[in-house]
């Protein structure tokens, strides 16, 4: 059985949505650029799902990296959470 969070305990350990664009040269046309865009859950500052890829990148794929952009937002910051004991319904 394998051992994975859900989004929301993604969340609360401190994963955030990350975004991120490669920019890498065509192999057999080393002067046309193409762009690649890849959208997951990973830990700011470090970002080990991010390099992790990168040194995959690297190692497999011949389209040499050009650039690399990205932007990274916690979904939930400390502010926004607070934990619930109970709750009403008004009508």
């Amino acid at each position: 059985m394998q051992n994975t969070m859900n989004d929301t305990e993604m969340m609360l350990a401190g994963y955030g949505l990350t975004l991120v664009e490669f920019t890498y040269r065509m192999p057999d046309h080393r002067s046309v650029l193409n762009t690649f865009s890849w959208q997951l859950f990973d830990l700011a500052p470090d970002y080990p799902k991010l390099f992790k890829f990168i040194e995959f990148w690297h190692e497999n794929i011949e389209g040499p990296l050009h650039h690399v952009r990205f932007t990274h937002r916690k979904l939930i910051a400390p502010g926004e959470w607070r934990n619930c004991v109970g709750e009403f319904t008004l009508h």
